[in-house]
């Protein structure tokens, strides 16, 4: 499975978008400062994921969420208790 996650970083607010094959362990790397692109924004919270089989349908989700205004606008709706 293929995962996209979106975080949300506690020192700033802002949002993190990526997709991985193991959820877990690279929510772990982000929290431990291992990803160089968001090291200088933890500690982390998982705000929100979705599961896909082929690998491009993940990439293709994530490329929307991070270049698509009306993408991320419908899931910031979607999460709006956790999205502020």
């Amino acid at each position: 499975m293929f995962y996209v996650y979106v975080l949300k970083s506690e020192r700033d607010g802002r949002l993190y978008t990526g997709y991985t094959t193991d959820l877990r362990r690279r929510f772990s790397e982000h929290n431990k400062k291992l990803s160089q692109s968001t090291k200088y924004r933890t500690p982390f919270e998982l705000l929100y994921y979705e599961a896909y089989r082929p690998q491009i349908d993940a990439k293709l989700r994530e490329k929307r969420l991070k270049l698509s205004a009306g993408a991320r606008t419908a899931l910031k709706r979607r999460l709006t208790n956790s999205v502020r």
